[in-house]
């Protein structure tokens, strides 16, 4: 098997709502994403797939997200998903996952909240 990671970041704010019904203060981090993608056979260029078309698919999922206050923004707003990383990192890979093309799978998405604190996505 082969695997290809690109990294992207992005600045956003957010606040958990609590198992007591409240909400964390709200606060910005600069998120970083890791993704990584693979495929058991090389394509023709003998790539997993272009590095450049993977940031292109991630830009465009994380776009929405930029300078934004997530709980304001599809999937979380309105109290669908509590905007913590492993939801955030699971929205991410399944948006990117259909992105890509057919002879490759999303691996997995890492979402860094603060430094040394992540959260994994494996489909």
């Amino acid at each position: 098997m082969f695997e290809i990671t690109i990294q992207r970041s992005f600045t956003a704010t957010h606040a958990l709502r609590l198992s007591d019904g409240s909400r964390e203060p709200i606060h910005s981090h600069d998120w970083q994403l890791k993704v990584t993608v693979g495929s058991d056979q090389l394509d023709s260029i003998d790539t997993v797939m272009d590095f450049h078309d993977l940031e292109a698919i991630v830009e465009r999922v994380i776009q929405p997200f930029q300078n934004t206050d997530l709980g304001q923004v599809t999937p979380f707003a309105e109290g669908q998903l509590n905007p913590s990383a492993e939801r955030l990192s699971q929205w991410l890979g399944t948006q990117i996952a259909g992105f890509l093309p057919n002879h490759t799978r999303l691996n997995h998405v890492e979402v860094e909240e603060a430094p040394g604190c992540t959260a994994l996505y494996r489909p």
